[in-house]
């Protein structure tokens, strides 16, 4: 049975954190802890992370595995970490964390569609202000894997 990529369980609204490491722990920990990757997962974001920053500017990071964690995803997933007060990432500040697992070559399609949603700042601004998780998803909501 397939999972939903993206439902409410995998949005965190209004989280304080205190840097990098712990903001790439907090979205992938959403995902472990909703089935869509084992604990490793996590490891391997953190690893990705010291190969290359996942922000992708407008206040927006995609922390997701190396290429060689695919093993450690069960489900093609989403995690979305809404952080008001941003959290540093190398002297950029991102506001919203969107986590990624994707089976298989999944990742990539994801990948297209959130792109797509981030490069518009006002997306952005319209998630970062959002008071419910239904309103968040209502901006992000395209990212269907079809």
């Amino acid at each position: 049975m397939t999972k939903p990529v993206l439902q409410q369980e995998n949005v965190k609204m209004n989280v304080s954190l205190s840097g990098k490491e712990e903001a790439i722990r907090e979205a992938g920990g959403v995902l472990v802890d909703n089935g869509y990757v084992q604990q490793k997962y996590i490891d391997s974001m953190l690893e990705r992370e010291k190969v290359t920053s996942t922000f992708m500017g407008n206040g927006v990071a995609i922390p997701h595995g190396t290429e060689d964690s695919r093993e450690w995803v069960d489900h093609s997933g989403l995690s979305v970490v809404q952080v008001p007060d941003g959290v540093d990432f190398d002297g950029n500040e991102v506001r919203i964390l969107i986590g990624i697992a994707g089976k298989g070559d999944e990742h990539l399609n994801i990948l297209s569609k959130i792109a797509i949603v981030c490069s518009d700042e006002e997306n952005i601004e319209k998630m970062v202000q959002a008071s419910s998780k239904e309103e968040l998803l209502e901006v992000i909501g395209e990212v269907e894997i079809s």
